[in-house]
């Protein structure tokens, strides 16, 4: 009499379906109740904001001074709401992963599928390629609500203009990005509260502190750090600062390699440690 060994459904021979795999990652992601409140709680913020700044900026219009007036620029203000939004999509990246380990369920995952930088991968994957959507569909709809409820006396914006499709397409992809890179400090963390505390600590805490550091410090550092690269991504009119400053691309470049250096450290942990 034999025994028939079992072969896991994601494997086929030593080869694993990545399509499968992603395929599973997939349901994870849709079948959590996680991702419906984040992504609601996100597109609240980031189109509740449009709305209000459109709605609030035309009757306050006479209270600004004359450099505010010059520098107004309509499509940052669109694209207020989806600052905050990056917030929320970090979180969601943070439980992409850590959740799993919260549950104990990566155990079974990884009896699925052995192979963990795949794992690490297709996650990152999924989860990009939802919140690529999400980012692109909120800062559109931020766009074209807060121009379109703008009015006299307040200039508006519209796509056509310099550099107004790079800031709406540009913040749009800001969102995958900075949750890939929440995602990849929660491999490297393997816990939600800590790896969440890190995420917002990189957004808000850090920018703050080296606001005490001497201008010659601190602004070079400044102009690396998500913060200020989101703020010059999504912006039109150039800001009033001085000293050197990355490009909208060369930043949206140094977040792209912050979220490829993260993940890629949580994939080697991930295989050293155990489960």
């Amino acid at each position: 009499m034999t025994i028939a060994t079992p072969v896991s459904p994601l494997q086929t021979g030593q080869r694993y379906r990545i399509s499968t795999v992603m395929g599973a990652e997939w349901i994870k992601m849709r079948s959590v109740r996680s991702t419906i409140w984040t992504v609601t709680a996100m597109t609240v913020i980031t189109l509740g904001g449009a709305i209000v700044a459109g709605l609030t900026i035309p009757g306050q219009w006479h209270t600004f001074s004359a450099n505010e007036r010059a520098t107004f620029d309509p499509t940052n203000t669109s694209l207020k709401g989806l600052l905050i939004g990056q917030l929320v999509i970090g979180v969601l990246g943070v439980m992409v992963m850590s959740a799993e380990y919260g549950t104990g369920t990566i155990r079974a995952t990884l009896a699925a599928v052995p192979n963990r930088p795949l794992i690490v991968a297709t996650k990152a994957a999924v989860f990009a390629m939802i919140a690529a959507v999400v980012g692109q569909v909120l800062s559109f709809g931020a766009f074209l609500l807060t121009q379109g409820l703008l009015s006299n006396p307040a200039p508006h914006a519209s796509l056509s203009q310099p550099g107004v499709l790079r800031a709406v397409v540009g913040s749009g992809l800001l969102v995958p990005v900075l949750g890939v890179f929440a995602l990849g400090l929660a491999t490297i963390i393997r816990h939600t509260a800590g790896a969440i505390t890190a995420f917002v600590g990189t957004l808000l805490v850090l920018p703050i502190s080296l606001e005490a550091l001497p201008a010659s410090i601190s602004h070079p550092i400044l102009n690396c750090l998500p913060p200020e690269i989101s703020q010059n991504m999504g912006s039109v009119v150039p800001t009033t600062g001085s000293g050197w400053t990355l490009s909208p691309w060369a930043g949206f470049g140094v977040l792209c390699l912050y979220a490829v250096v993260t993940l890629g450290i949580g994939a080697w942990l991930m295989v050293r440690r155990d489960a």
